[in-house]
């Protein structure tokens, strides 16, 4: 669908391109001579134009070229936000040239006008600042889990000024599950709060722990073997093309509970979307195991609590 549109672009910017310099040499016929005193300035606005749909043209095919390559989705946002910009700065050169005879001028003009801004808008200039840093540094890409400042959630937007993310646990919830909120703070905020990513290429699981309570009088061992074998079998199911590795084994302590029962902690790998779901599956796949041998395991039921 997104690629259709950006195929409609670019032929609507060819086609306004053609008109606009077909207008640019068709406006010296001798038929116009009564207008002659304003043909220099209407030859000087359609070539801006003509140049403006150019760049907008070249932009919208770099990023078709873009979409077609196999990037990570936080880079490729990140690509086209760069193309978007450098656009819109290109054209915003050909419009000062168009309203300024003299380069110069225009350029002292700019800088009096960037000095104005710059005292009055300082915390969006600082936040456009962070969104490069943001750009080069990769502190996060859309797509990645993160928490910033008691924030947490998963990125949906970057933009110049702001980055937007749907939280996740929040106020109402206590899972990892996204909560439907949307929170939205500058992207100066990076500059001064540490920033947590639970996200990224090079690193795709975080480490995660759901503890079991059962009785001293357990099969320890047992107990152990019957949490491991869960957690790599759906480990395995879950992604197959990782199985042969073993870079990230599960690993089993106990620990003493405050109510006087014991507690078996698995301790796993997991993608940080898929905390809650990969618990759970763990859960349903350990527990008939080691429910399988009442003798070797004891939980807390009935008056045994």
């Amino acid at each position: 669908m997104k690629t259709k549109k950006n195929k409609r672009w670019i032929l609507s910017y060819s086609i306004i391109g053609i008109l606009l310099i077909a207008f640019y040499y068709l406006i010296e016929l001798e038929i116009l001579n009564p207008w002659e005193e304003y043909i220099p300035l209407i030859k000087k606005l359609s070539l801006s134009l003509f140049l403006i749909s150019t760049i907008f043209l070249i932009g919208k095919i770099i990023s078709d070229l873009v979409k077609k390559q196999n990037h990570i989705e936080g880079d490729e946002y990140n690509l086209l936000r760069i193309i978007r910009f450098l656009s819109i700065t290109l054209s915003l050169i050909v419009v000062a040239s168009f309203l300024f005879q003299n380069l110069y001028a225009a350029a002292v003009s700019f800088g009096l006008i960037s000095l104005i801004l710059g005292f009055a808008l300082q915390a969006p200039i600082t936040s456009f600042i962070a969104w490069i840093y943001l750009i080069f540094r990769r502190s996060y890409l859309v797509g990645d889990r993160i928490q910033i400042k008691g924030f947490r959630g998963d990125v949906v937007e970057i933009s110049y000024l702001d980055t937007s993310i749907l939280e996740c646990n929040g106020d109402y919830l206590n899972n990892d599950k996204p909560s439907g909120r949307v929170i939205r703070f500058p992207n100066s905020l990076i500059l001064r709060e540490e920033i947590i990513n639970y996200s990224g290429p090079e690193i795709p699981f975080i480490w995660n722990e759901t503890p079991i309570q059962i009785a001293y009088t357990s099969d320890l061992k047992f107990v152990e073997n019957c949490l491991i074998e869960a957690t790599l079998r759906d480990f395995k199911t879950r992604y197959p093309e990782l199985s042969n590795r073993n870079h990230w084994p599960p690993s089993v302590y106990f620990r003493i509970n405050t109510y006087a029962w014991m507690e078996a902690v698995i301790t796993y790998p997991v993608e940080p979307k898929d905390a809650s779901g990969r618990r759970n599956r763990i859960l349903r796949l350990a527990l008939p195991l080691l429910n399988s041998a009442p003798e070797k395991v004891k939980f807390p039921e009935g008056t045994l609590r």
